[in-house]
């Protein structure tokens, strides 16, 4: 990590899209690294591609991304499974909810 330490760090408030609730999970810190080595990945593929490197070794990279970003989907959906559908009398809403999140499965 960087020259912070975890106590230092500010945390940016979480974004509210419209007609949603904040959602603030412990496994978002999880998923933001997650996506940040994806972007590293990313990153590492086009800058192979600009230097003309073999498509197997770019081929390689991409399937680093596309499995960070799956990894990154399953732990999101999961996690709002276990915490937010988990109530014993789930409303309508609740019960829309899950199917719009299970389209992402």
């Amino acid at each position: 990590m960087g020259s912070k330490d975890q106590s230092q760090k500010k945390t940016k408030p979480a974004v509210k899209f419209k007609d949603s609730k904040v959602h603030i999970h412990s496994s978002h810190d999880d998923v933001k690294r997650r996506l940040q080595r994806a972007s590293g990945h990313l990153n590492k593929v086009i800058a192979m591609m600009v230097e003309n490197k073999k498509c197997v070794d770019i081929s390689m990279q991409l399937h680093a991304v596309v499995k960070a970003l799956i990894e990154a989907k399953k732990a999101i959906i999961h996690d709002h499974i276990d915490h937010c559908l988990t109530n014993e009398n789930l409303s309508s809403n609740d019960l829309k909810e899950f199917k719009e999140i299970s389209k992402y499965l």
